[in-house]
């Protein structure tokens, strides 16, 4: 869904023509890489508008995962809007794009433009969307990504309706948690003993936290400061990665890549069960078994909540004890071996 400035790609090559079951890596990376370069309220708004079409096409669809992808490229957008703001109060007002944003403006001559009148919309709904813009403007750029991360997991997890208010939900999230380390949700324990009993114990959680710990109980792991992506993963590996994209794809590449140059000689990797999605069809195609969940894992926070997961989740096998892991995992759900025997 090419979300690119009009200026910098051909309308002929955006995917908002023909919407995508859900949003390709590569065109949401170039979204966002849209973003960044926007120098206009129009460019800003223009992005918006085609991602607030495809949420409303993937509401209609029912495409939960699609609609989070186009909500998150909205909330991108108006962080970039608030950018824009805070740097053009100190120099020549609001810039709409055209000759408008050229000119520049003298005093007791020409008034800069208003954003309401950039948007469309009246000044009440400028001014609401301008103060929202500039608070998220404001927090750092690593802190916002972690938050924004966490946003959508929690979204993706929790049983909530994806409307037309999503974004204003997303920024509540991300502007009410931000640094506190709520929105993280740790895996039960019954599944952490089958895992230690299938492969021994645990050596390595790659995507963890001091919290998560408690329960993991793994020889060593890495938090986000860590970035467990940068090191080896050696021995036997617990993952459950953070499910917002791109994160989830690169912690499933690098899980593959280390089990197929031997640095990881055994692993367990829990997800949500998108079978649509190109990381998910990665781990199926190298793991040596899998297990569908019958039903859904209640996932729980720090305050005893439980989450209520709108899909079931899969259990991916790295491993030469095939059968043990089938053993420990039939009672959770349906197993497959590799080659596609039933258990």
């Amino acid at each position: 869904m090419g979300l690119m400035p009009t200026d910098k790609v051909n309308r002929a090559e955006t995917g908002l023509i023909t919407v995508a079951p859900r949003i390709p890596l590569k065109l949401y990376d170039a979204a966002c890489q849209a973003l960044s370069l926007a120098r206009s309220v129009d460019e800003v708004r223009e992005i918006s508008n085609r991602a607030e079409a495809m949420r409303a096409y993937a509401r209609q669809a029912r495409n939960k995962e699609l609609e989070i992808d186009a909500a998150e490229i909205r909330i991108r957008a108006e962080r970039r809007l608030g950018e824009l703001i805070a740097a053009q109060k100190e120099t020549i007002g609001l810039a709409t794009g055209g000759d408008a944003q050229r000119t520049r403006f003298h005093k007791g001559t020409e008034s800069p433009p208003t954003l309401a009148g950039a948007l469309g919309t009246d000044a009440a709904t400028a001014k609401k969307l301008s103060s929202r813009a500039q608070k998220l403007a404001a927090v750092p750029e690593d802190e916002f990504e972690k938050e924004l991360g966490e946003w959508r997991g929690r979204v993706a997890l929790e049983n909530e309706r994806v409307t037309t208010n999503l974004l204003r939900a997303g920024e509540k999230h991300v502007r009410g948690t931000f640094g506190t380390g709520e929105n993280e949700w740790y895996t039960p324990p019954e599944y952490l003993d089958k895992a230690r009993n299938v492969m021994g114990d645990i050596d390595l959680d790659p995507a963890s936290s001091e919290v998560a710990q408690k329960q993991v109980a793994a020889q060593s792991y890495f938090t986000k400061r860590d970035d467990g992506l940068e090191h080896d993963w050696r021995g036997r590996v617990w993952l459950n990665p953070p499910y917002a994209q791109p994160a989830i794809s690169h912690f499933v590449s690098k899980l593959v890549a280390e089990y197929k140059v031997g640095h990881t000689t055994s692993a367990i990797l829990l997800t949500h069960n998108y079978s649509d999605t190109a990381w998910f069809q990665e781990a199926a195609e190298a793991c040596d078994a899998i297990c569908f969940t019958r039903g859904r894992i209640k996932f729980y926070d720090l305050k005893g909540n439980i989450a209520a997961p709108t899909q079931g989740q899969t259990f991916f096998y790295f491993g030469t004890d095939v059968s043990e892991f089938i053993s420990k995992f039939l009672p959770v759900g349906i197993c497959f071996r590799r080659d596609g025997k039933r258990d």
